[in-house]
């Protein structure tokens, strides 16, 4: 198949890259759409308790789960005066927006304004319930923020709330994505030519990885058409067919290159490259899309959405890599070798064989220390803590931001860590219910629990109740809470809220409800998802090597390496060490974020590893399989391999990089998640580590049951 695609390519390479080229205009046209059809939602289980709430809170009460806050600072005393004024003058338009399900302020309801004013008197909160799904929701906190917020003399009005932030993180997205291009592509440019030594071969991978990401964005477009797509999908897959298009151009380019100076002239060059090069391209976009599709196993459509891109993406690079490379090569080899290319330089003489040789003579001795410096990079991930992300990914500057700040530092009471209860009353009066309230009131750290009988504290009545909260089978309420509702302590409060004895079904919802119907979504998933990826990445590796034992190897390393990534992270961005690289310190990591950081680098990592295990096994393959040849196998493969890896390695660093410059505190974390394990992997693992336990091994590495090698033989996958 993959000679079939390059001789294709050789006989009528300016066809092939005119194709290329209209699908580029095209793609163009149509990816430059996609981010107004994203969405920032999707990071909860649609079948969770907390969801069930939110679609009965919705269809039942008129509660909308997207809320949008005005926060009203006036000096003196905002619920007078001027301040009173223009805070009116916004509820009323509110109100009069079809668009706005519910109003809730204290200008218009005394009972609120302990809970919407801050200690100071100086801040009162509009909370606007917004009809529609995120994506409705967050256009329309664009358009209320842009009519109402702003300075007039001593009045300012700001907006934030839900619904808000995701309207800011969904712009700064696009920016950002915009600025880690700009950064990469040059960057990258650079590189290739300081590795390739010639601008003219450095412009192969950059003209591929353009085509990448101008095809992404299309291809997400048509995405949007058949799933809910995540617009965090967009920067991470953009970055993902960039790093892996230029990745694949540059082993095809360094395979030819190698060819040449072995004497054969540009059109076997080419031939031998696709079909050795070729092939380690296929198997590790295969490998890469298989990590990918693990995510398919979580419920939330964040994860779902990004490893279904992921693949489309992955394939995309696969295809651009084994069309446009070698249609480039025919017209450009030329070029490339028009300066007669020195001999092939003896592979003792370069530096990585010498360092194989050298971590061969003392594997134990120089395999420890990396062992124990990864375990303890690991160490900090056992105290990890998750929650969802809310306005603090964003930078001080964003308007949401800002009154996030305000309702966590001058607020009593935490507007965003109500909890909602819906009681399924079978038959319970309305007596029992008030009960139930009171005793709700009773639990520590509530403030007040709003029902439809009364407003209760402490036990007792201290207010009018919400009529509106009552239905003929079911009770809404709202319990008041200043307490942070992704902490430890919110968990515990809604234990104990749990624990009273409701007059029916109660379902909860609310953030801190949110928070552990993630937790449990994504522990209920990740056995599953492990398991896929580790299942389908052995057999593919059985494949490529005909090895029982290199594919557990694999395996067994990549983990290691993503653990010690999975604890820096921890440390510095959940701890606060390094002064969290710039991103406010929350204490707890985003709950999907550990999910999509594992599956991605789980990918690229097998990317690395199937590059090595290729040139390995080709090497092992033309020896007289003694121990010997074993090593000297690992010593030349990593040589030859390696110095493709190296530099994939710095260019995908560098691409990673530029993500982790967003203002996005998800974007940054990734960035950095992402190029730490590239880092390690290319380092540590594959260099001291993978020729270490190769060398420990011997000949056992290339092991099979006897009774599998004569199947083996027929089904596995070669040139």
């Amino acid at each position: 198949m993959i000679e079939q695609f390059v001789r294709f390519a050789i006989r009528a390479p300016k066809l092939v890259l005119a194709v290329a080229g209209i699908a580029f205009v095209l793609f163009g046209l149509v990816g430059v759409q996609v981010t107004d059809r994203l969405s920032v939602g999707g990071f909860l289980d649609p079948d969770a308790e907390s969801s069930q709430a939110e679609r009965a809170l919705a269809r039942d009460f008129d509660i909308s789960g997207m809320q949008l806050i005005f926060a009203v600072e006036a000096p003196g005393d905002v619920l007078t005066g001027a301040g009173a004024d223009r805070a009116n003058d916004i509820v009323d338009e509110l109100r009069a927006d079809e668009r706005v399900r519910s109003v809730d302020s204290p200008w218009t309801d005394p009972s609120s304004r302990a809970r919407a004013t801050d200690r100071d008197g100086q801040v009162g909160l509009i909370v606007a319930g917004l009809t529609g799904d995120d994506n409705q929701a967050q256009k329309t906190a664009a358009d209320l923020a842009a009519r109402h917020t702003g300075t007039t003399g001593e009045i300012t009005v700001i907006a934030g709330g839900q619904a808000m932030a995701f309207q800011e993180i969904n712009e700064r997205a696009a920016r950002d994505l915009a600025l880690a291009e700009s950064l990469a592509i040059p960057l990258t440019f650079l590189l290739l030519i300081w590795f390739l030594r010639s601008v003219v071969a450095a412009a192969i991978p950059v003209v591929v990885g353009v085509l990448a990401i101008v095809a992404t964005t299309a291809v997400l477009f048509a995405l949007t058409f058949v799933i809910e797509l995540s617009v965090f999908a967009l920067n991470i897959t953009t970055a993902l067919g960039l790093a892996l298009a230029i990745d694949y151009s540059l082993l095809i380019i360094g395979r030819f290159r190698e060819e040449i100076a072995r004497g054969h002239d540009q059109h076997s060059a080419i031939v031998l490259a696709m079909r050795r090069g070729g092939r380690a391209v296929l198997f590790s976009g295969v490998t890469v899309a298989l990590a990918l599709i693990g995510m398919s196993f979580f419920p939330m459509n964040f994860l779902r959405s990004i490893g279904y891109a992921g693949v489309a993406v992955v394939a995309l690079s696969v295809v651009l890599a084994l069309t446009c490379v070698p249609a480039l090569l025919a017209l450009l080899g030329e070029r490339i070798t028009r300066k007669p290319l020195r001999e092939a330089v003896a592979v003792e003489s370069t530096f990585l064989y010498r360092l194989a040789v050298a971590v061969q003579k003392h594997p134990v001795l120089i395999a420890l220390p990396v062992l124990g410096i990864l375990l303890i990079a690991g160490a900090p991930v056992l105290g990890m803590q998750v929650g969802l992300p809310d306005d603090r990914v964003l930078p001080d500057a964003a308007q949401s931001r800002q009154v996030g700040d305000t309702i966590r530092g001058q607020f009593d009471a935490n507007a965003t860590g109500t909890v909602h209860i819906i009681v399924y009353r079978d038959g319970a009066d309305d007596a029992t219910a008030a009960e139930y309230a009171a005793a709700l009131s009773r639990v520590r750290d509530v403030d007040v629990v709003l029902a439809p009988s009364g407003t209760y504290a402490g036990g007792q009545p201290v207010g009018p109740g919400d009529p509106g909260a009552a239905r003929a089978d079911s009770t809404h309420l709202t319990i008041a809470t200043s307490l942070d509702p992704y902490s430890p302590a919110a968990a515990r409060q809604l234990d104990d809220l749990a624990a009273v004895e409701p007059p029916g079904e109660a379902v909860f919802g609310g953030l801190a409800q949110q928070k552990r119907d993630t937790a449990a979504g994504i522990g209920a998933a990740f056995p599953k998802a492990l398991a896929w990826i580790a299942v389908t990445t052995f057999v593919l590796l059985l494949l490529l090597t005909g090895s029982l034992l290199l594919p557990l190897k694999a395996l067994a390393l990549n983990i290691l390496s993503l653990m010690a990534t999975f604890g820096a992270l921890v440390w510095v961005f959940q701890s606060g060490h390094l002064g969290g690289f710039g991103t406010e310190t929350t204490g707890f990591t985003v709950a999907t974020v550990p999910v999509l950081l594992f599956c991605v680098a789980f990918g690229l990592s097998m990317d690395y590893e199937v590059f090595l295990l290729a040139r390995f096994t080709e090497e092992w393959e033309t020896s007289e399989h003694t121990r010997a040849d074993n090593d000297r196998a690992v010593a030349v493969g990593l040589a030859r391999s390696g110095q493709v890896v190296t530099a994939a390695a710095a260019i995908m660093i560098v691409i990673f990089a530029a993500i982790a410059t967003s203002g996005v505190s998800i974007m940054r974390m990734l960035g950095v998640g992402l190029a730490l394990a590239v880092l390690v992997d290319a380092t540590l693992i594959r260099m001291i580590l993978v020729p270490s336990f190769m060398r420990l091994a011997g000949t056992w590495n290339w092991w099979a049951p006897r009774g599998a090698q004569s199947i083996l033989a027929k089904v596995r996958l070669r040139e």
